[in-house]
């Protein structure tokens, strides 16, 4: 009997260790629990306020530049007179189709569409559209005169439109006494 008597104790002490275990198991995790709420969970502004506040904030300080621009753009304009200068109007003429010419000392050709323009009055596009054909052979003529390295860049294209309006105001001076074309333009440049 002796031995029945210290089973009952034993199954007791087991008992209440698994039950305390427990319990502080269940008193650790609403401790956990409790102090994360605590950390993180309540006092956390909602994100839409923030939001709010920084849109509000931006729309006062775009009101309050566009008003410093406002003062400042008042404080600074000037007017001043536009001095009357007497304008040309400039009058140009295209001639129809492209021009096409070999370069002198290469395998390559250069096509090109050209333009003319003055600021003297419509007898000078007359009479380049009356010698049209003159004209065509003159430019052909310094087109055939250019290098391919002549040609290339923006200082060869002027070099090149600079020779063709003085060939032209030559040819035009030759046959009416007067040249007139100013500039040459290139609605067209190809070199293949």
């Amino acid at each position: 009997m002796a031995e029945n008597d210290d089973e009952p104790k034993k199954s007791k002490g087991f008992l209440i260790k698994i039950i305390l275990f427990v319990v502080g198991g269940f008193v650790l995790i609403g401790a956990g629990l409790g102090g994360g709420y605590m950390l993180f969970g309540a006092a956390q502004p909602d994100p839409s306020e923030q939001i709010e506040e920084i849109i509000e904030r931006k729309m006062q300080e775009a009101e309050a530049a566009e008003q410093e621009a406002l003062d400042n753009e008042t404080a600074q304009r000037v007017s001043k007179e536009t001095p009357e200068v007497e304008n040309f109007v400039t009058i140009y003429y295209e001639f129809p189709g492209t021009f096409t010419s070999n370069l002198m000392g290469s395998r390559k050709m250069l096509q090109v569409g050209v333009g003319v323009s003055t600021q003297y009055d419509d007898s000078i596009m007359e009479m380049v559209e009356s010698h049209q054909l003159a004209l065509r052979s003159v430019v052909l003529g310094v087109l055939s005169e250019f290098g391919e390295e002549d040609v290339q860049g923006i200082a060869g294209r002027e070099k090149l439109a600079v020779a063709m309006r003085d060939a032209m105001n030559a040819k035009l001076v030759s046959l009416e006494d007067f040249g007139g074309v100013a500039e040459v333009h290139f609605t067209s440049f190809v070199l293949q």
